[in-house]
Formats: C-alpha cells, sequence, structure tokens
C-alpha cells in the first residue's frame, strides 16, 4: 500500500509541476522533495545538496559539455554546403535521387554533434531549398530529414547515451561503439524506404541533372575531407584506446575549431556565440541530471524502485514480453517528454527490471536511445517536428504525417536490435583497450 500511494503521490506532483511550466530539473527536484519529507526523517536540503554535488562532479560528465560545443561549432560552419557538395554528384543516381543526402549528411553531422536538433537544422537549411528546387516530394523530404535526424542521438558522440551511460554507471566509450552498426543499419533501412518509394510511386518525378564525370566527382569530394578526418580521428582516438570518451571530446573541440577556422568561419562572434550555445544546453541537461539523481535518492527511501521490479518479476514475463512493455511506456511517455528526460526520468525503475531480467545494460542503452529517437517525431512534444514546423510553415499534421513512415522504421529497428542483438554488442566487446 505504501507504494502504490508513493507512485500516485510521485506522479500526481511531477505533473502538477511540469503542467505549470517548470524546468523539468526543476520538476524533479521537486517531487524529490516531496518524496523526502513523507518518507523520511533524513534532513532534505543536506540529502540534496549531497547528492546533487555527487552527481554533478562526475568526471565522465565532462565530455558532455565539449561534445555539444563541437557540435555547436560546426554548425556556424558552411559544412552543411560542403557535405551536399560532396554528396549529391554520387547519390543523384542512386534510385531515390538526392533524397538520400538528407539521410546520408544527418548521418556524417551526427557523428560530429551528437544533437538530433543540431542535426536537423544544419542539414535542413541547406538540402530543404535544394530539394524544392528539383521537386523532390515534399513530404518526402521533410519525412526523411525528421527520420535521419534522430541518429544524433544514436551514433557517436550521443548526448543521450552519456546521460545513459551516466545514470546506469556504464562506459561511455562502449555506449558510443555500441551505437555505430544500429546507428548505420537504421540509415540504411531509411535509405532502402527511400529507393523502395522512388521506384513505385507515380507521382516521383524530380527534375534529373547531367552526371558529373568521375573526376568532377572526386574533385567535389575534397569538401567531405575535412569532417571525415575529425570523424576518424575523434573515433578513431576511442577506439584504439589511446583516449577516453572525455579526452577524444576535447580532441573534436580542437578540430572543430581548426575546421571553422580554416574555412573562414571562426571570428569572435561566431566563437561566442557557440560557447553561449554550449553553455546553455549543458545546464539544461546537469540540470535534469541533477533533479534526476536526487529523485533516485528519494524513490529509494520509498522502496518504490524494488517493489516495482518486484512486482514486474512476479507476472514472470519473459524477456520479449519485458521489452515489449517498455517499448509501449517509452513510446508513450516520449508523447510528452525529450528523450533525455525520459531517461534520466525512468532510469531509477526500469535498471533494476532490466538486470533481474539478465539483460545486457549495453545493449540496452541502444533499445532505449532507438525509442527515445522515437519521442523526436511524436506529437504532441516532438522536437524535431517542431524544428521542421518552424523551418518549411507546414501545419504540424502534415508534418507528423510525413514523418510517421520513419517511425515504423524505428519499430522494425527496435525487433532487428532484439533479434540480432550483436549489431549492438560485438564492436563494445572488441574495442581495444577501453577504458
Amino acid at each position: 500500500m505504501t507504494e502504490l500511494y508513493a507512485i500516485v503521490l510521485f506522479l500526481v506532483v511531477l505533473f502538477l509541476l511540469l503542467g505549470t511550466g517548470v524546468w523539468v530539473g526543476l520538476a524533479l527536484m521537486g517531487v524529490a522533495w516531496v518524496g523526502m519529507e513523507l518518507f523520511t526523517t533524513r534532513p532534505v536540503g543536506d540529502a540534496m545538496i549531497t547528492t546533487i554535488w555527487a552527481s554533478s562532479s562526475s568526471w565522465t560528465l565532462t565530455a558532455l559539455p565539449l561534445f555539444i560545443w563541437m557540435g555547436e561549432i560546426l554548425y556556424r560552419t558552411r559544412l552543411s554546403e560542403d557535405m551536399f557538395k560532396g554528396l549529391s554528384p554520387w547519390l543523384a543516381r542512386l534510385p531515390g535521387g538526392l533524397v538520400h543526402t538528407n539521410i546520408v549528411a544527418c548521418t556524417v553531422f551526427a557523428a560530429v554533434s551528437g544533437s538530433s536538433a543540431a542535426t536537423l537544422t544544419t542539414v535542413g537549411k541547406m538540402s530543404i531549398p535544394e530539394l524544392r528546387a528539383r521537386d523532390y516530394p515534399e513530404k518526402m523530404v521533410i519525412g526523411t530529414l525528421a527520420g535521419a535526424a534522430t541518429l544524433g542521438l544514436m551514433i557517436p558522440p550521443s548526448l543521450a547515451l552519456i546521460v545513459y551511460g551516466v545514470s546506469v554507471n556504464e562506459s561511455i566509450t562502449k555506449l558510443f561503439f555500441a551505437g555505430v552498426f544500429p546507428g548505420l543499419i537504421l540509415a540504411g533501412m531509411f535509405m532502402a524506404y527511400v529507393a523502395i518509394v522512388s521506384l513505385s510511386s507515380k507521382e516521383w518525378n524530380p527534375r534529373v541533372e547531367t552526371g558529373m564525370s568521375l573526376g568532377d566527382k572526386l574533385r567535389n569530394s575534397r569538401f567531405l575531407a575535412p569532417v571525415f578526418a575529425l570523424i576518424a580521428v575523434v573515433i578513431g582516438s576511442m577506439y584504439l584506446g589511446y583516449a577516453t570518451a572525455t579526452e577524444a571530446a576535447a580532441i573534436g573541440v580542437l578540430g572543430s575549431l581548426t575546421l571553422a577556422a580554416a574555412q573562414g568561419s571562426l571570428s569572435i562572434a561566431s566563437f561566442r556565440a557557440s560557447l553561449m550555445g554550449a553553455m546553455r544546453t549543458s545546464a539544461m541537461i546537469a540540470l535534469i541530471l541533477a533533479g534526476a539523481a536526487f529523485l533516485k535518492l528519494s524513490m529509494g527511501f520509498t522502496g518504490l524502485p524494488r517493489a516495482l521490479a518486484d512486482g514486474i518479476a512476479a507476472l514472470e514475463l519473459g524477456r520479449f514480453e519485458l521489452l515489449m512493455a517498455l517499448l509501449v511506456f517509452y513510446i508513450v511517455l516520449g508523447m510528452f517528454l525529450d528523450g533525455i528526460s525520459a531517461v534520466v526520468l525512468t532510469m531509477a525503475i526500469v535498471e533494476p527490471m532490466v538486470r533481474d531480467a539478465g539483460i545486457d545494460l549495453i545493449w540496452f542503452g541502444i533499445f532505449v536511445v532507438v525509442v527515445v529517437e522515437m519521442a523526436q517525431i511524436t506529437p504532441p512534444i516532438g522536437f524535431n517536428l517542431f524544428v521542421l514546423q518552424g523551418m518549411t510553415r507546414h501545419e504540424m499534421g502534415y508534418i507528423t504525417r510525413a514523418a510517421l513512415p520513419m517511425f515504423l522504421i524505428m519499430v522494425l529497428m527496435v525487433f532487428v536490435l532484439i533479434w540480432f542483438p550483436g549489431i549492438a554488442t560485438w564492436l563494445p566487446e572488441n574495442i581495444r583497450n577501453t577504458p
């Protein structure tokens, strides 16, 4: 009965605070404060300060603002223009044509950004006008951008994976590499869908450009060299064991500053803007993590996480049934919370269930990220949908319908992960000298 009372109390206070517009991090702290007052005699202020300091002073978290800053710097360069120039000659002749640039460019930028929103904005500001000018179907242009931009949460460096790793105390480097193959496979599934639609749809009739010679294609590929070199240095340094995730993030910042300077995009104004953008995003995520840590402590005093885990165990759900229940749970939660908030809010309860079920936490991190990727394109709080609405001026319903096929492909990706878990676990198990 105590556990039921605690659940109702936590949910009522949480939704009351969120519904009145309180920031997510502060709402979590408010819920935790109420729980501490009711379920323990420990001084609340002392517990809050100690917990928040411990969660905020983690060395692992240092990678978070650095990777965010790297993405902010590159967002202010000519990277999207260069990627379009370098990719379009190679992709124009594929079934689906230049729509594939949305997917490939998002995949490439995701490997240097870590943010879904930054990926969407950077690629979209260049590709949408170019694809519209060539009469590609509007729904396909918008849908592929909405779906492919979510790869920023999957392909390393991923902010969501950093947050998950800190929440469950797992290696950030291993989580990064666990996301490589699933991210590439998901991008391949998006491209396969585009190809199938282009070959079967009678409305697919874009203006086809004249072919370029191999020499011209190779010359245009020089625009891709800097970003691919940056990816190779950041990811390669971690894989070879030369750098931890935090050290690789520092290397990435230096590399992005060098790239911006070489392009002539680095000025005092852009440097200050990138720094302030990274500071705002990092502070927001740090506040959410601090609130989640305090809430986890508060819930621990009620015995709620263990009681729920025992309750789930009593149902004798198999591994597949548990994953399906969590799939539905996170899809529903993602309709109201962004992905990072959903992860930190639920890990205190979900982690014991997953451990008891014998599910590998590295693999489960990728499972969770695929599901919270869906939250980016599910109404009413799908952040990518709002970004696209601002960029295209379409109604939300139109954008949601355009993104629906990508949502269904992500659902299919969840089952691919379940059927073939090795695509997420093989690479982390074979990293050299994983820190």
